[in-house]
């Protein structure tokens, strides 16, 4: 059975959009966009196994001062990696909470630091450890101001060009979530179930798109 690496922050955990953040809450199983994309993979004629990989606060590879330096996801990444194969295919979709008002970072230092996380899945070591794999590179949708992210809606909508330029030039296949989905009204930052829904069913259409169907 094939199997789908799922790596990102908590759009990818599924934190529901909330007014008072409460650690630990999700959206339930079945719902979250890896699970409706795994499912809609299998609808397809073979079923995959999902590896969820979303961790809340999870960052390119800022350590967070807050939540602490495991939100460094050049170290999460690692360990997915040498933890969970072989896969077959991994997704990365990272960047929001680096737009976080503590961290003040432009859309081009995100972008190069989610072009090491692509070399790190692309690099022999990690291509020969798990047979080889896909990397799909996946660009949030922009996010809206709060105090939080002050001034992170304006910074957030240039990730998707810079993100399929870094796809471009490491020759992998993007998918600009922008365009399938916005935020929720309700935080700015998070998706609701029917965002969920609609993404995960684009991810699986671009996977099946890219990708023959493994057996």
């Amino acid at each position: 059975m094939p199997r789908l690496l799922t790596f990102g922050d908590s759009n990818t955990f599924g934190t529901p959009p909330a007014d008072v953040y409460a650690e630990g809450q999700r959206l339930p199983e079945g719902a979250r966009w890896p699970q409706v994309c795994a499912q809609a993979l299998g609808q397809a004629g073979v079923a995959w196994d999902l590896v969820e990989q979303g961790l809340p606060g999870r960052t390119t590879g800022l350590p967070d001062p807050l939540m602490g330096p495991h939100m460094d996801g050049r170290i999460g990444l690692f360990i997915a990696l040498e933890s969970c194969g072989p896969i077959d295919a991994v997704t990365l979709m990272l960047g929001t909470n680096d737009f976080k008002t503590q961290f003040d970072s432009p859309a081009q230092d995100i972008a190069a630091r989610m072009a090491f996380l692509i070399e790190v899945c692309l690099s022999e070591e990690m291509q020969n450890r798990h047979g080889g794999f896909e990397c799909f590179l996946i660009c949030p949708p922009a996010v809206t101001d709060n105090p939080e992210f002050s001034g992170a809606g304006e910074k957030s909508r240039l990730l998707a060009r810079l993100y399929a330029s870094l796809a471009e030039q490491y020759d992998i296949p993007f998918l600009d979530a922008g365009m399938h989905i916005t935020v929720s009204d309700i935080d700015g930052v998070h998706f609701d179930g029917a965002a969920h829904a609609t993404l995960g069913k684009a991810v699986a259409a671009h996977i099946l798109d890219e990708i023959e169907q493994p057996s």
